[in-house]
């Protein structure tokens, strides 16, 4: 499993729902189930559906989904340039955050190890796939 870094307070509003689409600078191939890792925290805090991503998105239509993303205006008409979203489906936090360790240099993705995994599947109910 793959684990996706994301500061705050963005990864909050993903975790309760708020938040759908995750905003980066480039596409990613990544589908499927991934890790949400909390930045700086070195835990695991709850797990999503990567199902696709909206690629170059103008002001105006980063404006017009504004639900979906949660970026405040203020900041799309600065030098935004977080233009491609990540889609997430299926949030769910994790009822206990998992440690994990955090390899050097790993900025956006961290390559989980299988037993790290395996805590975090362990968490999920059962027949959620």
């Amino acid at each position: 499993m793959k684990g996706l870094v994301i500061a705050e307070p963005w990864i909050g509003k993903i975790l309760t729902g708020e938040k759908t689409w995750e905003m980066r600078s480039r596409d990613t191939a990544v589908r499927g189930r991934i890790a949400l890792i909390r930045k700086g925290s070195k835990t695991i805090v709850g797990v999503a559906d990567l199902v696709g991503t909206v690629l170059n998105l103008s002001h105006s239509d980063l404006k017009a989904s504004i639900e979906k993303h949660r970026v405040p205006v203020r900041e799309i008409d600065g030098r935004f340039k977080h233009t491609t979203a990540w889609v997430l489906e299926c949030t769910r936090p994790l009822r206990e955050p998992i440690p994990y360790q955090h390899p050097a240099g790993a900025i956006v993705w961290v390559n989980l190890d299988p037993e790290i995994s395996a805590k975090v599947e362990q968490q999920l109910p059962t027949g959620v796939g």
